[in-house]
C-alpha cells in the first residue's frame, strides 16, 4: 500500500503559484480573443459549410493569454506553426490514400517542419490532423485551408493578444536578451554578477545536456535562477535592510545651488556625490564629481585645473552661456532604493549601473539616507558574520 501511495504521488498536480488576478486576466483574454476572432472570421468566411473557427485555435488561445512569455506562444510560433502544420496536413491528405497513415504522417511532418523553422506550436498538431480528418468541407478547400480559416484565425487571435497582453502589463511579444551583457568599461571581463554563480556558458551546457523542449524562454529561466540565488542570499544574510546601514546625516543641494558651492561641498566633506532635492525633500537629481569632469571636457591631461576652475567659477554677469547652477549639469534620472529594501537587492544596482552612491527614500519618496559602496560592503560583512554565528 505504501509503495502504491508513493507511486501515485509522482502524478499529483504541481502546486499553482499563479495569483487569482493573473488567472482572471488569462481567462478574460481568451474570452475576448476567441469572441473577436470568431466574430470577424464569420464575417470574412464566404463558405456557408466551412467552420469559421477552427478547434485548434482554442489551444492557441491558452498559450497566447495564459502563457504569453512562452516560446511556444510568440507571434512566429503561432503563425508559422499553425500555417506550416496546415501545409503538412494538406500534403498528407492529398497524397496518402489511407486516412490512418495520412493522419500519422501529417503529425510527423508538422513537427519536423516546426522544429526546422523554429516555430514549435503544440496546437499545430491539431491543425495538421484536422486537414486529414476534418471531413469533406475541409478537403474541398485544399490549399485554401492554409489561409482560411487557419491563417485568418491565427492572425486575428494574435492581433487581439498583442493589444490585450500589453494593455494588461504582460509585455508581448516576449523580448529576449540573446547576447551576454558587455562590461561597462568596454573590456573583455564579464559583468561582476556573472563572475559569481553560473555563467551563460554554464546555462548553455545544461540545456544542451537536458536535450528537451522547455516551455520557458532561456532568459526567463536564467532570471529565475538568479532570483532564486538572491532569495537564498537574503535568507542566509538575515533581514538587513537599507535603513539599517544607510547614512542619515546628509549633505544635500538644491536645483539652484551654484556649481561653486556644490564643488566646495564635495571637497570639504570628501564626497563623490550630492543628492539634489526639491522643496519637499524629494530627490530630483544627483550631482557627482563625474558630472563636473564631463562638463569640463577633460579629453587630455593638459589644463585640468584650469578647465575645472572655468566650470566651477561664477560669471559676474547677468547672462551666461556657461552652466552656473547644479540643476544644469546634474543627472536627472536617479536610481533610488527604499528604506525597507534588503541590502542584497542593492548588489545588481551597484553592479549593473556602476553606482557609487544610492539615495534611499521613505514611503513618501522623501530622502531618508544615502548608501555608498562601503556601506554595502560593511552590511554584507555584518550579515555574513551573523549567518556564521547562527549556523
Amino acid at each position: 500500500m505504501h509503495a502504491l501511495m508513493q507511486f501515485m504521488r509522482r502524478f499529483r498536480p504541481q502546486p499553482n503559484m499563479v495569483s487569482h488576478t493573473e488567472r482572471l486576466r488569462a481567462c478574460c483574454g481568451a474570452l475576448l480573443g476567441i469572441l473577436i476572432t470568431a466574430s470577424l472570421s464569420a464575417l470574412l468566411v464566404d463558405h456557408a459549410s466551412l467552420p469559421y473557427l477552427m478547434a485548434p485555435i482554442g489551444a492557441s488561445a491558452v498559450l497566447l493569454y495564459a502563457a504569453p512569455a512562452s516560446p511556444l506562444a510568440q507571434p512566429w510560433s503561432i503563425m508559422g506553426g499553425n500555417m506550416l502544420s496546415a501545409i503538412a496536413g494538406v500534403i498528407c491528405a492529398s497524397w496518402i490514400p489511407s486516412p490512418l497513415l495520412a493522419a500519422a504522417a501529417a503529425i510527423f511532418l508538422a513537427i519536423g517542419l516546426m522544429f526546422a523553422m523554429r516555430c514549435l506550436h503544440p496546437p499545430g498538431g491539431a491543425v495538421a490532423l484536422t486537414a486529414v480528418i476534418g471531413g469533406p468541407a475541409i478537403h474541398q478547400l485544399g490549399w485554401e485551408y492554409v489561409l482560411m480559416p487557419v491563417g485568418l484565425n491565427s492572425l486575428l487571435l494574435l492581433v487581439v493578444a498583442l493589444v490585450y497582453n500589453n494593455a494588461t502589463r504582460r509585455p508581448y511579444p516576449h523580448a529576449q536578451q540573446l547576447e551576454p551583457e558587455h562590461s561597462l568599461h568596454e573590456t573583455q571581463d564579464i559583468p561582476p554578477l556573472a563572475r559569481m554563480g553560473f555563467t551563460h556558458a554554464d546555462m548553455d551546457a545544461v540545456l544542451k545536456d537536458y536535450n528537451q523542449v522547455l516551455d520557458i524562454s532561456r532568459d526567463d529561466l536564467e532570471s529565475l535562477f538568479l532570483q532564486t540565488e538572491m532569495h537564498a542570499y537574503r535568507r542566509r544574510f538575515g533581514e538587513i535592510r537599507c535603513q539599517d546601514i544607510m547614512s542619515r546625516s546628509l549633505i544635500t543641494v538644491e536645483f539652484g545651488t551654484t556649481l561653486e558651492e556644490a564643488w566646495q561641498l564635495l571637497l570639504r566633506h570628501h564626497l563623490k556625490a550630492l543628492p539634489v532635492l526639491d522643496k519637499a525633500r524629494r530627490v530630483c537629481g544627483i550631482i557627482t564629481q563625474g558630472d563636473f569632469m564631463r562638463q569640463a571636457d577633460l579629453t587630455g591631461y593638459q589644463g585640468i585645473a584650469r578647465k575645472l576652475k572655468q566650470v566651477v567659477q561664477r560669471i559676474p554677469y547677468t547672462h551666461s552661456d556657461k552652466p552656473e547652477v547644479v540643476g544644469q549639469i546634474m543627472t536627472n534620472r536617479v536610481i533610488t532604493a527604499s528604506t525597507d529594501m534588503h541590502i542584497v537587492e542593492l548588489i545588481p544596482l551597484v553592479s549593473e549601473h556602476n553606482l557609487h552612491h544610492i539615495p534611499v527614500v521613505d514611503q513618501e519618496h522623501r530622502l531618508a539616507g544615502m548608501i555608498s559602496q562601503f556601506d554595502l560592503i560593511a552590511g554584507l560583512y555584518r550579515g555574513r558574520l551573523n549567518s556564521m554565528a547562527s549556523g
